[in-house]
């Protein structure tokens, strides 16, 4: 299983759906997953760490999870089928529901657990973007921090 990181929520320039991009934690590929206004919102409420009045749907099932004895649940984008983004999350050994990978990333970062995805889902729909001028300088800088001139000698 690959370690997934949550990027953010995007707008679709053409349909001006939601789009979650997720990207791996040691690699540089990336999932865009089209999804619906009201999970983007969550999501992005969450990422903000924005509290609301009264507990929203996705809240309450963290305080549910909780209150179970699952604090921490797996959370993995299992498949993809016929373009529908399939995932699981696993609450314990022999307990699992299913889910829209949406919603378990609204969960996860309430909870603060990574998302897991298959190898074999990025391998297939993962996709390479190109690195943004700032994430190459902050390459560069970490570069020199960690070299010394013993590593240009001959």
């Amino acid at each position: 299983m690959v370690a997934l990181e949550v990027v953010g929520i995007r707008l679709d320039q053409i349909s001006q759906s939601p789009i979650l991009l997720l990207k791996e934690s040691e690699g540089r590929r990336h999932l865009a997953i089209w999804i619906g206004a009201s999970e983007a919102a969550s999501i992005a409420q969450a990422i903000d760490d924005v509290e609301p009045p009264r507990p929203l749907t996705h809240d309450l099932f963290v305080t549910v999870l909780g209150e179970l004895g699952c604090p921490s649940p797996q959370m993995v984008i299992t498949s993809v089928t016929d373009g529908v983004w399939e995932g699981e999350i696993r609450l314990r050994p022999g307990h699992v529901v299913q889910a829209r990978p949406s919603d378990m990333v609204a969960l996860a970062v309430r909870l603060g657990v990574t998302v897991g995805c298959r190898e074999e889902v990025l391998e297939e729909f993962g996709i390479l973007l190109d690195e943004s001028p700032q994430d190459e300088v902050e390459r560069f800088k970490e570069f020199l921090d960690h070299v010394s001139p013993d590593d240009f000698e001959d």
